[in-house]
């Protein structure tokens, strides 16, 4: 098992190296398992750092949300340029969060706003979604899964944006279902997490709905949330927590 030199001493490896810096350099690159399945992606803009090449793919970690996999090296470039501005709209060439410096080909410059200037509602990031396909690993505005629309809105919002369910259910603060208002966090937690999956995620838009990604629907939808409590627990999944960010 190879390890990035940073980890020497922290985690046990056969071997460490250097890291490569790159970066993606297509609107949005898919990140697939060690048995070619997607499990997540990158944004253009989005650093990857290289730990391993195999003839036109490179192995490494997605520097944004963490997630390691493989790559086609032609949606790659050479180094981590730091980003002027991000992509702040959903209907822009690149997708919403990608990152760009001063210019960017094929972007107006009403789609960016400065890196640093964010919005300040995840859910009404999350509504602007409504109707963009569900896709299981993908992560934009061009189609997503349930943990990466409350990333996406979430970064759009300058907040910690991580990839999976399970630790988007750590965020914030624990609070009662009598609590839950809009703007909270919902997530239902999978039966078994041997898989890239680890649960179901979503954010409240009042007292009584939620926004979310779903297969179920083919899309964001905004749902009832007894109706999608009653759905994921009748599949084995565990009753909703609520988190306050």
């Amino acid at each position: 098992m190879l390890a990035e030199q940073a980890l020497e001493g922290l985690m046990r490896a056969e071997a460490y190296r250097r890291t490569e810096p790159m970066h993606c350099r297509v609107p949005v690159a898919d990140i697939l398992s060690d048995a070619d399945q997607r499990t997540d992606q990158l944004l253009y803009g989005e650093a990857f750092d290289v730990l391993h090449r195999q003839g036109e793919r490179a192995w490494g970690r997605a520097r944004r949300d963490g997630v390691v996999g493989w790559i086609a090296l032609d949606l790659l470039s050479p180094g981590a340029p730091l980003p002027a501005r991000r992509v702040a709209s959903v209907t822009a060439a690149l997708p919403l969060n990608a990152l760009v410096g001063e210019t960017s080909e094929g972007v107006s410059d009403t789609d960016l706003q400065p890196v640093g200037d964010f919005e300040r509602e995840p859910v009404a990031v999350a509504e602007r979604l409504l109707g963009r396909p569900h896709a299981l690993g993908a992560r934009s505005s061009f189609e997503t899964d349930c943990s990466g629309l409350v990333q996406q809105a979430l970064l759009a919002c300058g907040l910690p944006g991580p990839r999976r369910s399970d630790a988007q259910a750590d965020l914030g603060r624990p609070i009662a279902r009598d609590a839950a208002q809009r703007g909270d966090l919902v997530v239902w937690m999978a039966p078994n997490r041997d898989h890239d999956w680890t649960g179901h995620s979503a954010i409240m838009v009042d007292a009584d709905q939620v926004i979310h990604a779903t297969g179920a629907h083919g899309g964001v939808v905004i749902e009832a949330l007894t109706e999608v409590e009653a759905r994921l627990t009748g599949e084995g999944f565990a009753s909703a927590v609520f988190r306050r960010i």
